[in-house]
């Protein structure tokens, strides 16, 4: 019983802030700032109508392009997800778009942006992902980065090299920038310029450097996607809908002379590396976000990534 005179509802308002700053000390304010990498290549790169860059490869019927073609929809429900592809192969460069998942229940949809040459070398191919994981009600969603090399056939094992994050922001609240910054050296995965891996070239049996197409697509991944497939697509809550704008593709096409210079991964002087800033940014979204890394992952047979 609450002492006489006393507020009770003043009681529960200082207990409730108590409880609020205990989570916070546990679990990083939600009003941490982002900081800056004082590098936004993003900025380098201009936006193109969807058309330009790219074309529907799958599931045209799951698509919607705005009428000036700078924002595209897409959805999957139990009959089909969808897929866009780039018009052009690329031997290096920068692919960026802006991306917008939705809420609720999502377990086993997987939103991607990425890099492959799958369809050139099947069961022998290179690619580089971007990938917003589908969650349950109260779970964060997860992306995951991954780099596969030289195949992922059925004679030899999955080989891939993941790391994953709960983002520093909800990214079913409004869209944000997702971006491979992929260069004869160094791969470079950015958030909203944010540098949050760096996957260099250390041996050239780790590295892809054959001829990538970008592609985009939202899809059914229920196996593993969430929670290594424990929760699976509820196709109750179909049509699952993500969004793609500000399309950005800068690079040395196949086909370009020697001359063509990759997209710098930073600013001008630093030797083609990222800066002190960018790696300072990269160690804080690391240290506050990242959930999972391959090479810290008792599990996996280190003699398949020498790179760790």
């Amino acid at each position: 019983m609450a002492m006489q005179g006393s507020r009770p509802d003043n009681a529960i308002s200082v207990a409730a802030a108590v409880v609020m700053a205990v989570l916070a000390v546990l679990h990083g304010s939600s009003a941490e700032a982002q900081p800056s990498p004082g590098y936004y290549p993003s900025s380098m790169v201009r936006s193109t109508p969807f058309s330009q860059p790219y074309s529907i490869l799958w599931g045209p019927q799951h698509q919607s392009l705005s009428p000036d073609q700078t924002a595209l929809t897409l959805w999957l429900d139990r009959s089909s997800g969808s897929g866009f592809k780039s018009k052009r192969a690329y031997r290096n460069g920068y692919f960026g778009v802006s991306m917008k998942v939705q809420p609720g229940y999502t377990a086993g949809v997987n939103t991607a942006f990425y890099l492959s040459n799958t369809e050139v070398y099947p069961g022998y191919h290179d690619e580089i992902d971007i990938e917003l994981l589908g969650t349950i009600p109260g779970e964060p969603y997860t992306l995951q980065t991954n780099v596969y090399v030289r195949g992922t056939g059925d004679s030899h094992p999955i080989v891939g090299r993941e790391m994953r994050f709960h983002l520093w922001f909800d990214p079913t609240a409004d869209y944000h920038h997702y971006a491979v910054l992929w260069n004869p050296d160094e791969i470079v995965f950015l958030v909203d310029d944010v540098p949050i891996r760096r996957y260099e070239k250390k041996i050239e049996a780790t590295f892809p450097e054959r001829e990538m197409w970008a592609y985009g697509s939202v899809w059914d991944a229920s196996d593993w996607a969430t929670d290594s497939g424990r929760y699976r697509a509820d196709y109750r809550y179909q049509p699952f809908v993500s969004g793609f704008r500000e399309f950005k593709v800068a690079g040395c096409e196949v086909g370009a002379p020697a001359s063509c210079s990759p997209v710098p991964a930073g600013p001008v002087g630093v030797g083609g590396g990222l800066s002190a800033q960018q790696m300072g940014a990269m160690r804080w979204a690391q240290q506050r976000s990242m959930v999972y890394y391959y090479c810290q992952d008792g599990s996996k047979d280190r003699s398949n990534y020498p790179e760790c």
